[in-house]
């Protein structure tokens, strides 16, 4: 599918003003289409923990018109529907059972002569490419979902299509864009990075959730999703080791059942809460963890709450995943199984080390979303204009 003309992304903040329309909360098709500068094909919701895609996409939102297709989903509500989130970035939840109709429920929603900017983060989408022209498409390559439980075994194929069709690959972390470096002309490595000023508020006078009120110190934290990437074995049997300690985590259970989760009187679980709420239970992380298995589905992750947890300020104990490993030695507690857990929150709840938290500023300094985004425009800018 050949680019078509458009204008570079720097100017389009004026476009986008004489574009934007008004719409109630939630509209259907019949409604009214829109010209969309952007349309983001993504697997996970918007209102799903906070993360890549919804750092991104909401900042380029200040540039760009666009609509957030979220992987469809068959709901009791007869038709698929559209949330606004702002007057330039628009959700839509399409109401089908197979993702190979998707097209048509687009072009109930879209001006199919708008020519938009593709994005791309799951090639499970790679379907729309045969119906919807693009100006430009970006495949934003934040995980290896092939690897992930469940997935389906189309997927590498389905990553074959879209990136022939693809004019820009970014990847969200080293070991995936060394995976993908042969695959693609056009590829740029952006880790994902972090909303400083927010997660610092950790740092500072704001008050403790009083649903921690009952939970005893020292609390080992840990916020984020509970999937198969998380070494449950590691934890059981670290909780075990240290009855005082309270091990607290905060996010959704996927892929796995409730039942899995270990279940020892210090293990908290508190299921998700907003990103705005955050930095508050992170105030009260005495330790902050990464318990990663070291497995397929870990194997190319750049976990984003690695520098959430530094910019609290938060001593940090991982698992040895090869991104952290290779870029956060010299600054987190590096962990091998549960006895080397155990030891580590010793060590540092009883002060016999210090951790290197004075390092984390000259990492932080180095990245932040904004800056992710600007330098992504600059590289799509220069591709349309090839």
């Amino acid at each position: 599918m050949q680019p078509t003309e458009t204008k570079p992304l720097n100017n389009l903040d004026i476009i986008v003003n004489s574009k934007v329309g008004t719409l109630d909360s939630q509209t259907t098709s019949d409604d009214i289409r829109h010209d969309y500068d952007m349309i983001v094909f993504c697997h996970l919701r918007w209102d799903f923990v906070y993360q890549r895609p919804q750092h991104l996409i909401s900042r380029f939102a200040g540039y760009l018109k666009i609509l957030f297709v979220e992987e469809p989903l068959p709901r009791s509500e007869p038709d698929s529907s559209i949330r606004i989130i702002s007057s330039n970035l628009h959700v839509l939840q399409p109401n089908i059972a197979d993702i190979q109709d998707l097209p048509q429920v687009l072009f109930g929603f879209i001006n199919i002569n708008a020519n938009p900017i593709g994005w791309f983060y799951s090639p499970s989408f790679h379907g729309v490419l045969e119906k919807i022209s693009f100006s430009t498409i970006v495949y934003d390559c934040m995980d290896e979902l092939s690897l992930f439980k469940g997935a389906s075994s189309d997927l590498i194929s389905q990553e074959r299509i879209l990136l022939n069709e693809a004019k820009i690959v970014f990847t969200g972390g080293k070991s995936l864009f060394e995976s993908k470096f042969s695959l693609h002309s056009n590829i740029h490595c952006f880790p994902s990075s972090v909303d400083i000023e927010h997660f610092s508020m950790a740092k500072n006078g704001i008050s403790i959730p009083e649903e921690l009120d009952d939970i005893p110190s020292p609390i080992i934290g840990y916020f984020g999703v509970l999937d198969e990437r998380i070494d449950l074995k590691l934890i059981e049997q670290t909780a075990s080791k240290l009855p005082d300690c309270s091990f607290i985590f905060i996010g959704p259970v996927v892929k796995i059942q409730e039942e899995e989760l270990p279940r020892l009187p210090n293990i908290h679980y508190l299921g998700i809460r907003p990103y705005a709420l955050l930095p508050y239970f992170l105030k009260a992380f005495d330790i902050a963890m990464m318990p990663f298995e070291l497995n397929e589905s870990t194997k190319y992750i750049s976990p984003t709450k690695t520098l959430e947890y530094m910019a609290a300020g938060k001593p940090i104990i991982s698992t040895k995943i090869r991104d952290v490993v290779r870029d956060y030695t010299s600054c987190i507690r590096l962990i091998d199984n549960s006895e080397d857990f155990a030891e580590e929150i010793r060590k540092i709840l009883d002060k016999d080390i210090i951790p290197k938290v004075h390092l984390y500023e000259s990492i932080l300094k180095k990245t932040s979303w904004d800056f992710t985004v600007n330098q992504m425009k600059k590289i799509i800018n220069e591709s349309i204009k090839k």
